[in-house]
């Protein structure tokens, strides 16, 4: 499985993004789609994700901003009212059979 993900860029405090994902290759069987976020000297973070049924959960940080969404084996991400916070390297991932596959990530910079 392999995912591509796009959207990131410079945007400024207040304005809005949207992260793409598409998955290719053996994407039968994907279950969980969705996003983490990571800044220098720091892990990984969840932001949100999706079940292959529908069930999503997003970080508490993003709750109310950030709007996830799924097409087969496509996964997006809506960033509305963006905060200087929000600067990190979105990856995408997509899991099958208990492994995750990972996108190469995609910088989102926020100015103030």
């Amino acid at each position: 499985v392999q995912l591509q993900a796009s959207g990131g860029g410079l945007a400024q405090a207040g304005g809005s993004l949207r992260l793409s994902c598409v998955a290719s290759g053996r994407i039968a069987g994907i279950q969980d789609m969705g996003w983490y976020r990571q800044t220098p000297g720091k892990c990984r973070e969840m932001v949100a994700r999706m079940s292959y049924a529908g069930f999503i959960d997003y970080a508490d940080s993003v709750k109310g901003r950030f709007t996830i969404s799924r097409d087969e084996a496509k996964v997006f991400l809506e960033i509305s009212n963006l905060k200087p916070e929000d600067t990190a390297v979105y990856y995408c991932y997509g899991e099958r059979a208990m492994f995750n596959y990972w996108g190469q990530g995609t910088q989102v910079t926020v100015s103030s």
